[in-house]
């Protein structure tokens, strides 16, 4: 491609909306434009990169025998409706009416849809295990977009689904795509660990997600340093230490004014373990929880989601709290009203003495046994670092941010029963089909690729997705110079090599700007100075070495070069 030719708009100044590295370098190198909040137009360069990263993923799913479809956007809601997910999904669900006043959707995941194509076409087990795929623009309305294509409303996702005769056969499909997905992300040049997975709002029983490490991250990982165990924050679990309480008479004690954790500590002077909170919440629904948990943990949400079957939780506000006959600050598992539900954390289930609330203004009750409430008890609280592991019960676990670019789900039979989808067996006799499905973000592994591997002056593209493997920089202007780049660009061309030649009549800084910027792995330098005495600058944008070598010998090392990088992908 010629830069002069080609409608790739650079820019100099940062954007006023862009909070992280990689959602900065995209607009400004070009590669993304923004049409509204959450949604982008991909540039020339931004979808040859989407490009390279959707034929990395069509090659290892289809060497899996996965087959390649493309399912519609829209989908009508009497297939959501089906599978229960229309009254379970919440308002990230876009949904709309036609002119017929018909519902429907469009579509955030495809589960619905080609639920109904198998169970259209597939009824025997020799038609049996079947993986289908596609590579489509989905759409999440999201509450808050940002950091670009990270967290955007309308997005490019590949989505599989396998239908397996059995559980064991679900296992098998299910591991296949694990270890496609690792040689998808590792031939994309990212850095990534497999975590345990909260399912979430798709469902099913096993999830894991692939997680690019990274400082600007949304999601929290917890990581082993003795043994294999990861988990994100939703999924993650710890070993911790509890004191032996003994127990004795409830006694109520006047702290008068005195609401948080750390206020009810001070004047008794103990320890937050000591004290349990109570956190009042009501779902979608309206049904009404009392979160319960030791002073010293915070409530994860999404635990708490799960251990009451909601899709949404809301804190109540003070006057909701009122309104129920309570006092915020002041209350606990005792003497509740009974259509409060108490869910406490697995921590608080062999407590015989801890302090709470009194549901009464200025008290609380010292002595309290959970035994002595009607309390549920879940894993509801948020893991902290340097607690012991689940698994091996030596190592400690450390806290990293992580992007998450794949997730993977075993179904199992979440929508086959839902949605009758079958298959006759040997002997004749109906039997549900088991599920998994798999989800890559396109955009979100280009771009948290550029999270990974940036410098002050721009992107660093590993050569597997790069725009252009290789950057012609003409310098100086002359009939000989021209000659030269003309030719090496068609050389290169006709060598199968792609190649972005900056033929503008521009400065030169602003051409090794643009150059650094863009982030293509190999540049070519031509400037009259090195020209005369026969020479071109080879530079790598990776490593910044700069190669001077004869003007004969440029291809041939270009060449070399660009195998080299290819062979260092291979052996990650």
């Amino acid at each position: 491609m010629l830069f002069s030719k080609s409608s790739i708009y650079t820019l100099k100044e940062k954007p006023k909306d862009a909070t992280i590295d990689s959602h900065e370098l995209l607009i400004r190198g070009g590669f993304i434009s923004q049409v509204s909040s959450g949604i982008y137009t991909y540039m020339p360069l931004g979808l040859r990169v989407i490009k390279k990263v959707s034929k990395i993923i069509e090659e290892e799913m289809d060497a899996k025998g996965a087959q390649q479809i493309l399912m519609p956007a829209v989908q009508p809601a009497e297939l959501w409706v089906e599978s229960g997910r229309w009254s379970q999904y919440g308002k990230e669900l876009l949904r709309f009416k036609d002119r017929s006043d018909r519902d429907f959707v469009i579509g955030p995941t495809h589960e619905e849809v080609v639920s109904d194509i198998v169970r259209r076409y597939v009824n025997s087990y020799r038609q049996l295990p079947i993986n289908l795929y596609q590579i489509q623009t989905k759409f999440r309305d999201e509450i808050r977009p940002r950091y670009g294509l990270m967290r955007a409303k309308e997005f490019i996702m590949k989505d599989a689904y396998s239908f397996d005769a059995n559980p064991e056969g679900l296992d098998v499909s299910y591991e296949k795509m694990r270890d496609a997905y690792c040689r998808i992300f590792k031939r994309c040049g990212l850095n990534f660990r497999i975590v345990k997975a909260d399912s979430g709002a798709i469902g099913g029983r096993d999830s894991e997600e692939f997680m690019v490490l990274s400082n600007v991250g949304e999601d929290e990982i917890f990581v082993c340093d003795n043994c294999d165990y990861a988990a994100n924050a939703e999924k993650a679990q710890s070993i911790t230490s509890q004191d032996i309480t003994i127990p004795g008479e409830i006694e109520k004690v006047y702290t008068p004014n005195i609401k948080t954790i750390d206020e009810i500590c001070k004047f008794l002077n103990i320890d937050n373990t000591k004290v349990a909170k109570s956190l009042l919440y009501k779902n979608e629904k309206g049904e009404i929880f009392c979160f319960m948990l030791l002073g010293s943990d915070s409530l994860n949400e999404t635990k708490a989601k799960n251990a009451t079957s909601s899709i949404e939780l809301f804190a109540l506000t003070d006057k909701e709290i009122e309104n129920l006959g309570l006092i915020n600050g002041f209350v606990g598992p005792i003497g509740l009203p009974k259509d409060i539900r108490i869910i406490a954390d697995k921590r608080l289930e062999q407590i015989n003495s801890i302090i709470v609330g009194a549901n009464e203004k200025d008290y609380h009750l010292k002595n309290v046994s959970m035994k002595n409430t009607n309390a549920q008890y879940f894993d509801i609280r948020n893991v902290n670092e340097g607690e012991t592991c689940p698994v091996c019960g030596k190592g400690k676990l450390k806290k990293y941010m992580g992007i998450e670019v794949g997730h993977i789900f075993k179904l199992g039979l979440k929508y086959s029963k839902a949605m009758n989808v079958v298959y006759l067996d040997k002997n004749g006799k109906q039997q549900y089909i088991y599920m998994g499905c798999y989800g890559i973000g396109v955009g979100r592994c280009a771009q948290a690729c550029i999270e990974q591997n940036h410098d002050s002056d721009g992107i660093i593209w590993p050569i597997s997705i790069a725009p252009f493997e290789v950057e012609i920089v003409q310098l100086d202007q002359d009939d000989k110079i021209n000659s030269y780049c003309q030719n090496l660009y068609n050389q290169l061309n006709a060598s199968n090599i792609e190649v972005l030649y900056d033929d503008r009549l521009e400065r030169p800084g602003v051409k090794l700007k643009d150059m650094d910027l863009i982030g293509i792995p190999i540049s070519i330098i031509v400037g009259s100075k090195n020209f005369q005495n026969n020479k071109v600058e080879i530079r790598l944008r990776k490593t910044k070495e700069k190669i001077l070598c004869n003007i004969d010998e440029s291809v041939n090392i270009i060449m070399d070069i660009r195998n080299n990088l290819y062979k260092e992908l291979e052996a990650i």
